[in-house]
């Protein structure tokens, strides 16, 4: 694979939304209270021009194979962001993309100033929350911040 990853361009948000949208399908988790019911699900671009915040796409040959951010998300402690909308296509999933866009994420966040990483999931993502966990997050015992996507269950920390 000659995988590229980039930053977000205005482009991108139909193909990248999509994608998000046929992972939450795939799971069954494709409920209100999360990235699939968002509406800024279908402008990413907009949202990660917020001050503080960025968002990765990995293509191949124009084709979005997925994404992560980075966003400052309200009520979330000093010097905490949150890596969010962080997807993978079926194909794309355990050739290193998913590793090489969170550690890129990761490196942004420590860039930007950030000193913790929080994050959102779902049980059923067992494989991406045992990538969270090699990576260094811990779980919580409840949600930080006001997302907005009470959904999720599984609450996630990393110290930067």
């Amino acid at each position: 694979m000659s995988i590229s990853i980039r930053a977000i361009k205005q482009a991108d948000n139909q193909q990248i939304a999509t994608l998000i949208r046929t992972v939450f399908r795939e799971f069954k988790i494709d409920k209100p209270g999360t990235v699939y019911t968002d509406p800024a699900t279908d402008d990413l671009f907009s949202l990660f021009q917020t001050p503080g915040s960025a968002y990765l796409i990995g293509e191949e040959n124009g084709i979005i194979l997925g994404g992560c951010g980075i966003y400052p998300t309200p009520g979330l402690p000093e010097g905490c962001a949150e890596l969010v909308k962080f997807y993978l296509s079926a194909n794309a999933r355990g050739q290193g993309l998913g590793s090489q866009l969170m550690r890129q994420s990761i490196d942004k966040a420590r860039t930007l100033g950030y000193k913790q990483l929080y994050i959102e999931s779902f049980p059923e993502l067992t494989k991406a929350i045992g990538m969270y966990e090699r990576a260094g997050f811990k779980r919580l015992p409840n949600a930080l911040g006001n997302s907005g996507h009470f959904a999720c269950n599984v609450w996630m920390l990393k110290d930067l």
